[in-house]
């Protein structure tokens, strides 16, 4: 095993690490600011990891749907559906938008496109 200069040890891989590094020394203001940070990622976290909440996000990867689109391609129950979007709504991972009697449903950002595609190539992903 090799030893950075900081005496820990080295990365295999080399590509640069995208993650920061944390210190004793970071001032009140950057651990409030990273502590809400955690939050935030962790309602996130906690929010996906629902199998139906899940599958709808996949299905709104590829364009907005109707919630009986959705019924349909989950083959649920409207009821299920509505109660799992939401909670994504409040989670603010997806949006409503009505045209007359009909709700359709669109990601929000592009960050749940983001997980989305990084799930599909850890666990769906044909090697």
């Amino acid at each position: 095993m090799t030893l950075d200069a900081g005496g820990n040890p080295a990365s295999d891989s080399a590509a640069p690490s995208r993650l920061p590094v944390f210190d004793r020394n970071m001032c009140e203001a950057d651990m409030q600011r990273m502590m809400r940070n955690a939050e935030r990622a962790s309602n996130f976290l906690k929010a996906i990891s629902h199998e139906g909440r899940l599958m709808i996000l996949c299905h709104l990867a590829t364009g907005e749907k109707s919630v009986t689109e959705l019924e349909d391609l989950l083959s649920a129950r409207q009821a299920a559906v509505s109660q799992q979007l939401s909670r994504l709504r409040l989670e603010g991972l997806v949006t409503p938008r009505r045209d007359g009697k009909v709700i359709y449903y669109s990601l929000t950002d592009d960050r749940p496109r983001k997980i989305i595609e990084t799930v599909y190539d850890l666990f769906c992903r044909s090697d």
